[in-house]
Parts: structure tokens; C-alpha cells; sequence
């Protein structure tokens, strides 16, 4: 196979997205003459743009996949497909010349498509995701996710640095929440105040921004207000997507929770707190080939996990003891 055109179809949020980055990368380096175009979420295609390894970005949906792709011309020699929906694979297959997705068993093998078997058991995501090319004889050896950011996001970053006084500045981001869906993921707020408090005790100087979503606005708003608005600024619903991560690219540390923005960090390879819940340990979610990242994993074990297990259970003290031994060999990011 020598495809010429490559179709990767990722309906997905944004962390997940963000996922399948190493894939594509895999694709690129063993077909570097290939176009790769990807369908993905209106909501979450922003978190490719720049990727050299893509071609094209186009939005998409499940809904669209129905309706979509009927005419009998095939532009694609390889199509990728995440997720379960049945209509995003049969728009693959119409729109490929071969297909290759998940499947809950191997034995409906057909010529235009390489089934391939979900595992049973959990597995470290990226490479979750690899078993699409795997099945092609592709096994990549760069796990870390990739994002880019461009000249004017950059530029962008560094006058907020500028108008917040914050040039060589130690700047800490705090993740406060995962999304709403899953905020059993969310380590009690008072935590992370107290954890600041422990910061400022060691660095009186750390400057805090306070991450997050719309849905975290009032929540960091307040938690300003606790920590004092002289050394923290509630960032979460004020900035774009793509400008939040050009400005946490500027962190010197980053402690969140189990999130879209923690996998961002990790692309970013920003040295980094993470906080997993038993349901979803670390072990499979956390960052590959980082520099610099410590996981801290809620207690109860994988076999024992409940969706109602407590955050609170991973204490402060827990999370300052790997804070520390970051800061204490941490140097400020350095900007002109």
C-alpha cells in the first residue's frame, strides 16, 4: 500500500482529539508524500490546526456522515476511523478505497476493510489508538502528543505576559475542572487554594492563572479572590482555546486535573502536576515521553474504583510534596 490520499475521521472532544496526534505523525513519516486530510468536531478541529502533518481540516459529524459521500467517486486510498458510530464507517468505506476501524470482534472481515478488534482491557490511550496502524505495519516510536502554535498565537501570549507584568515571572496554571460530564474528576477547589497558600509560603513571587472553561468562570473568579488578585488572575472562560494554550506554553508549572487541557499541557511539554481519578488511572492517560511530570493517582485501586470515589482523597499535602520537588529545580520561562 502507497496511499496518496489519507482520510482520518475523529469525532471526538478535544483532549481525545488531541490523542490520535501521534498517529497522524506515524502516517506522515511513513508516507510523507501523502495528503492527510481529517474530519473532526466543529468544537475541537481547532486543536490541529498548525500540524504540519495535516493537510486539511474539515468539520464533521455524525449526523452529516448519513447524508454525506453518496457519489460513486472514491478520493481516498486509506480512511482512519475513531469512535463507534456504525454511519462514520460506512461514510469511509464510501468515500475510501479501504477502510480501517474499530470493531468488537475480527471475524466480519471484508476486502475493503481491516477490522480491528477493540482490546478488552484497558490500555495506555495513544497506543489505543495506534492499533488502527498497527494493523498496517506501522508502530510509532513518538508518543508525545503534538501541538502548535503559531507566530500570532505566540504573539498574543507575550503581550499578555506584557500587560500582566508577568515577563520573567515562575507563573503556575491551575486546571481547577474537567468537564461537567465528568466532575467526579475535580479535586475540591479548597485544595487547590491551600495548595497555593503552600507555594506562596515556599516562593512568595509564583504568580498563579486560574484555567479552565465558561462553565469554570465563577469558580476561579472567587478562588482569585481567596488567593488575592495581586498574585492570580482568573484566565478560564476569557480567552480562546487556542490563545489559553499559547499562553500556558508560557507556565512554568501546570497542576490540573484529568482533562482536555492536562493532555494539552503534556503536548505542550510544560512541567506538570496531574491528578487522575481511580476510574481513570494514569497509568493508561497520563503523558508519554515527557520531561517533566508527576501523576498522582487516587488511592483506591482500578478493580475497587467507583465514579463516586472522592478527589478529596488525594490530599494536599500529596500533591504539594510533587510540586516541590519540581519548583525546587524549576527555572522561569524565558522570554525576550
Amino acid at each position: 500500500m502507497d496511499p496518496n490520499n489519507i482520510l482520518v475521521i475523529a469525532i471526538a472532544r478535544f483532549g481525545d482529539t488531541l490523542l490520535i496526534t501521534p498517529v497522524i505523525h506515524a502516517l506522515k513519516q511513513r508516507w510523507p508524500n501523502a495528503h492527510i486530510h481529517v474530519l473532526a468536531h466543529k468544537r475541537s478541529a481547532c486543536i490541529l490546526e498548525h500540524n504540519p502533518d495535516i493537510d486539511c481540516i474539515r468539520h464533521f459529524s455524525k449526523k452529516r456522515a448519513v447524508w454525506a459521500g453518496w457519489l460513486p467517486h472514491k478520493p481516498y486510498d486509506l480512511a482512519l476511523v475513531y469512535g463507534n458510530d456504525s454511519a462514520l464507517v460506512s461514510y469511509a468505506r464510501r468515500q475510501s478505497h479501504h477502510t480501517v476501524a474499530f470493531a468488537d470482534n475480527k471475524s466480519q472481515q471484508q476486502n475493503d476493510v481491516t477490522w480491528v478488534e477493540r482490546p478488552k482491557k484497558l490500555m495506555v490511550a495513544q497506543k489505543e489508538r495506534a492499533l488502527l496502524i498497527n494493523a498496517l505495519g506501522i508502530y510509532p516510536s513518538c508518543w508525545q502528543l503534538r501541538y502548535f502554535i503559531s507566530d500570532e498565537e505566540a504573539d498574543f501570549a507575550q503581550q499578555f505576559l506584557i500587560d500582566n507584568s508577568l515577563i520573567n515571572k515562575n507563573i503556575i496554571g491551575f486546571q481547577l475542572q474537567s468537564f461537567p460530564a465528568k466532575a467526579y474528576r475535580d479535586w475540591p477547589v479548597d485544595n487547590f487554594l491551600q495548595l497555593a497558600k503552600q507555594i506562596i509560603t515556599h516562593d512568595a513571587s509564583t504568580y498563579f492563572l486560574l484555567l479552565g472553561s465558561k462553565e469554570s468562570e465563577q469558580l476561579s473568579i472567587d478562588l482569585a479572590k481567596k488567593m488575592g488578585e495581586e498574585r492570580c488572575l482568573a484566565l478560564a472562560g476569557r480567552v480562546s482555546m487556542r490563545q489559553n494554550a499559547a499562553i500556558m506554553a508560557n507556565l512554568s508549572l501546570y497542576v490540573g486535573v484529568d482533562t482536555g487541557p492536562t493532555h494539552l499541557a503534556g503536548a505542550l511539554d510544560i512541567p506538570m502536576v496531574a491528578l487522575y481519578h481511580s476510574y481513570h488511572p494514569g497509568c493508561y492517560l497520563a503523558p508519554l515521553q515527557h520531561s517533566c511530570c508527576q501523576v498522582i493517582q487516587h488511592p483506591t485501586s482500578l478493580e475497587n474504583a467507583r465514579r463516586e470515589d472522592n478527589m478529596a482523597d488525594i490530599s494536599v499535602e500529596e500533591v504539594w510534596n510533587a510540586v516541590r520537588n519540581i519548583i525546587n529545580g524549576m527555572k522561569v520561562k524565558s522570554n525576550p
